[in-house]
């Protein structure tokens, strides 16, 4: 394997490594000797990729925002695509444990020497965009806005997932989900638009990646 080739593959399991031990212990409660023991590489290829706790913490962060970025919904209609991302989202936490770690060490942003606030402001500005196109093409009802309905959907979303993280291990993350929808759209979108919205969970089909 060529050097580069290698080095990237290096730095990306150690990252995998490190989001599942985030994820299971949280912030403080990691090490790095447990972190290298997950990885199976050697000190000096951690260290070199990442020269402290906190750095490789705020690199698994930053998958985050990679994840929010390269994701693409299926549906042209912006309201149906801020559902798609929902429960994309939601199955991502299922799925991919670095999704997983990035989302505990977010809501312990408070653990950094700089507390980390930029994830849930691209979560926000995102779901807003979506809103405001929501908004322009008529899906919304008179009077909503989209600035104060992303913070509203973003945040309860965050709720949602770590609730269901507390009481069930995200077992019933995407029935939460579904409850979400169920409750927070008829106040959101016009009747007419309600009636074409799927707000049913179809496995991750309505979505896809890029490529």
């Amino acid at each position: 394997m060529p050097r580069q080739a290698r080095a990237l593959a290096t730095r990306q399991t150690v990252l995998r490594a490190a989001a599942e031990v985030f994820d299971e212990r949280g912030y403080a409660g990691a090490t790095m000797a447990e972190i290298l023991e997950r990885a199976g590489v050697t000190k000096g290829a951690l260290y070199f990729h990442f020269p402290s706790k906190e750095e490789l913490a705020l690199a698994v962060i930053e998958g985050q925002e990679a994840w929010l970025a390269t994701w693409r919904s299926a549906s042209d209609s912006p309201t149906q695509t801020v559902i798609d991302l929902g429960y994309a989202f939601a199955h991502s936490l299922l799925d991919d444990p670095l999704l997983r770690g990035a989302i505990r060490l977010t809501i312990e942003h408070g653990s950094f020497t700089q507390p980390q606030v930029g994830t849930y402001q691209s979560w926000t500005d995102a779901a807003r965009e979506l809103l405001e196109r929501a908004l322009e093409v008529g899906e919304l009802r008179p009077g909503v806005r989209p600035a104060s309905a992303a913070g509203v959907i973003i945040g309860a979303v965050t709720g949602i997932q770590l609730s269901s993280q507390v009481l069930m291990d995200r077992k019933d993350l995407l029935q939460r989900m579904a409850d979400l929808w169920a409750l927070l759209l008829p106040g959101l979108v016009e009747p007419g638009t309600l009636t074409r919205l799927d707000t049913v969970d179809h496995g991750g089909t309505g979505t896809r990646p890029p490529g």
